[in-house]
């Protein structure tokens, strides 16, 4: 089990997980289904009304399924409260799952007791609904993680109208007509401005189209005995790890934490030295610049506080095949962390120390850049076994590496996990999510906008970050999660301060 797994994580779930951990609490642990809806929509109203004007009108669109379900008890707390509730029934109310059944009796009873609280209206088709009607929000409670096919008919009609207006939309579970695993747009979705997900997260929420027709989403707790979720393979990089990140302790500078950064040729030493920097900022014992000689008097006026170790002449300016023993030497001197990549070059010469290196250093490797693309020309690769390997490629440098395009965000994900675990690294991939994934076929994606990282230099800066911590004797999950998370802490009070700024690496040294 990954290090980072920890009892309060978000679970991200596959439609058939959810579903298989929703069948197994009920059967195991005898907690009826109409319990997990009740407990679902209870916890979305909650939120809700502290969102909502009091006693304003609220459109509920209702499908077949417990989607439904789940939204009509929203629907019944909201009525009791003083809300207008116009519930549509997109494709009728015969053949109601029996729990979204149950709860339309109840609904209904609730109004027909207690005259005096908000007024109920029942729609029984699509065809029956007023195109011009008012209202203050929408409910979607149509379509759930099951939808394996197109929407059509009606629920695109019902679809369609809910995007054109201008109107607060709340998701249950998942916005109708987003694939619930690969998150693209079944023909149609609801755009959502916020989506209560119940009991896991589900992975469509964070997958190619997700992100943007989830909008804000908000996990709602639900009664499933926690090691149910086990089965899920997938989790929210959560901020619980920048609570865990370590101090720095008054000790030895070696005993700190030593980081060799194994970078730079000529005309692209500014990516060695934004490595180097973000590593040192990040207050670990010491920072070694493993570098061409050639290349060592631009380190000497930029960074005076970084260790350098010229490797080669005067006149080497990117790495050659004999310079192996020699950096190995080097990188062996103090025992550390070796991250090896940001502008080194594509000089055939420089491949060959590359591979040469990988294949023979048996240390812990940080591999980024021009170092993924080396090691990419092989045919075959294996990490020596003694070894850990982090790999942190963009969406390119990941399909050199499999050999193949990548044809969406939940093939990437997929391949992440198969990558890592049939080469025994950790890989951390770029894009938006970052995923990150480890030895055990777990992953980790991240929710937050990451496409404001995509400029050049952010990723020289991340490998710095992600150096440094593992430096300090972190997991390489771990070390990935914190610069991750470091990086995202920095950027929202930059925003914070000026919305309309532009970050540059330099932000986040």
């Amino acid at each position: 089990m990954s290090s980072l797994i920890a009892p309060h994580s978000f679970y991200i779930s596959t439609s058939q997980e959810s579903q298989d951990i929703d069948a197994r609490t009920i059967q195991e642990f005898g907690i009826e289904s109409f319990t997990l809806m009740e407990v679902a929509g209870y916890s979305a109203f909650r939120d809700l009304i502290q969102r909502l004007q009091p006693k304003s009108h609220g459109l509920f669109f209702c499908g077949k399924g417990n989607n439904a379900g789940d939204a009509l008890v929203v629907a019944r707390y909201l009525l009791q409260h003083g809300f207008d509730i116009t519930a549509v029934f997109i494709s009728g109310t015969d053949d109601l799952s029996e729990d979204t059944r149950k709860n339309f009796q109840l609904l209904k009873r609730i109004k027909e007791a207690n005259s005096s609280i908000g007024s109920l209206t029942i729609i029984s088709s699509w065809n029956e609904f007023d195109l011009h009607t008012e209202a203050d929000f929408v409910i979607d409670g149509m379509l759930g993680t099951g939808l394996d096919s197109e929407v059509r008919g009606d629920y695109n009609k019902a679809i369609t109208w809910s995007n054109k207006e201008e109107l607060p939309v709340y998701a249950m579970d998942i916005p109708t007509g987003l694939h619930g695993d690969t998150g693209k747009v079944m023909g149609n979705a609801i755009s959502a401005d916020l989506t209560y997900s119940f009991g896991t997260l589900k992975q469509g929420l964070y997958l190619n189209d997700g992100p943007g027709k989830a909008g804000e989403v908000i996990y709602c707790e639900l009664p499933f005995p926690n090691h149910l979720k086990d089965i899920c393979s997938a989790y929210l990089l959560d901020d619980q790890y920048v609570l865990a990140e370590p101090d720095r302790s008054p000790r030895h500078k070696y005993e700190a934490g030593v980081l060799y950064v194994v970078a730079g040729s000529e005309g692209l030493t500014g990516a060695a030295m934004l490595a180097a920097q973000s590593a040192w900022a990040e207050g670990i014992g010491a920072v070694i610049l493993v570098c061409p000689h050639g290349n060592l008097p631009i380190y000497e006026k930029a960074l005076p506080q970084i260790i350098k170790k010229p490797i080669g002449e005067r006149d080497d300016y990117f790495f050659k095949e004999e310079h192996t023993e020699e950096v190995i030497a080097t990188i062996s001197e103090k025992k550390g962390k070796v991250l090896i990549g940001p502008g080194l070059g594509r000089n055939d010469s420089t491949i060959g120390f590359v591979q040469q290196l990988l294949e023979t250093n048996e240390g812990d490797m940080l591999l980024d850049a021009d170092g993924l693309w080396c090691l990419a020309q092989l045919k075959e690769w294996n990490k020596p076994k003694a070894s850990t390997w982090i790999l942190t490629p963009h969406p390119g440098e990941l399909s050199n590496l499999l050999g193949r395009s990548i044809e969406d965000d939940h093939d990437r994900l997929e391949s992440v996990k198969t990558l890592s675990t049939e080469k025994n690294v950790n890989i951390l991939s770029k894009g938006y999510p970052v995923i990150l994934g480890t030895p055990e076929a777990k992953a980790y994606l991240t929710s937050y906008d990451t496409r404001k990282f995509s400029r050049a230099g952010f990723g020289d800066v991340l490998a710095g970050k992600i150096g440094a911590f593992w430096s300090r004797d972190n997991s390489a999950a771990k070390s990935s999660a914190l610069a991750l998370l470091k990086g995202k802490h920095i950027l929202e009070n930059l925003l914070k301060a000026d919305s309309s700024r532009i970050v540059e690496p330099k932000d986040f040294i």
